[in-house]
């Protein structure tokens, strides 16, 4: 079974936290909301207070599988001031893990240079000419190797669908049976 971590900061976009965490779930994953505010209670950028799983401090990033990084103009501010979150993902990366960013979030990746080389997305205003890659500006959510990108909370979908596609392929198809989600093929 796949284990993944989704990090929520202060400020963190709702739908992009939560809709991977549903379809995830949905798909067999083991899913781990970690907290990365000073308690379980986080409080998204639209006012709707999430109570996590964990804390940052009670897990070990090394036993996960899948790290994603939802976005929110605050959340990922607030994602991006932890030295050792980013420490993490980098590790976390660079061991060939999937590693996983929507809406502003991909932009911590293009801070740690993970993003170099990369066919990448995101919200539009967090591209960065200095990241080295090719943003791709046409597709909701994209994959470059272990690396998975989604462009904002409209895409949180085709972003948590990506995820599926690439860490457990056989269950895609049931998953979006049980949501009724029927994309064109």
């Amino acid at each position: 079974m796949m284990k993944c971590a989704v990090f929520l900061a202060e400020g963190f976009e709702e739908c992009e936290g939560l809709i991977p965490v549903d379809l995830l779930r949905r798909a067999g994953f083991e899913v781990n909301t970690v907290s990365m505010a000073s308690g379980l209670n986080v409080c998204g950028s639209r006012g709707v207070t999430v109570l996590a799983d964990t804390m940052w401090e009670d897990i070990s990033p090394e036993a996960y599988d899948i790290l994603i990084l939802p976005g929110g103009k605050r959340g990922k501010e607030n994602l991006e001031a932890s030295a050792e979150l980013k420490q993490a993902v980098a590790e976390h990366y660079k061991k060939g893990k999937l590693t996983c960013a929507l809406c502003a979030s991909p932009s911590i990746l293009g801070h740690l240079g993970i993003l170099k080389g990369k066919r990448y997305t995101c919200f539009p205003d967090f591209d960065e000419p200095e990241f080295g890659g090719c943003y791709d500006t046409v597709h909701a959510a994209v994959r470059d190797g272990n690396l998975i990108t989604g462009k904002g909370m409209g895409a949180s979908i085709e972003f948590a669908r990506e995820i599926i596609r690439a860490a457990a392929p056989e269950r895609l198809e049931q998953v979006e049976q049980g949501i009724q989600y029927f994309p064109i093929r």
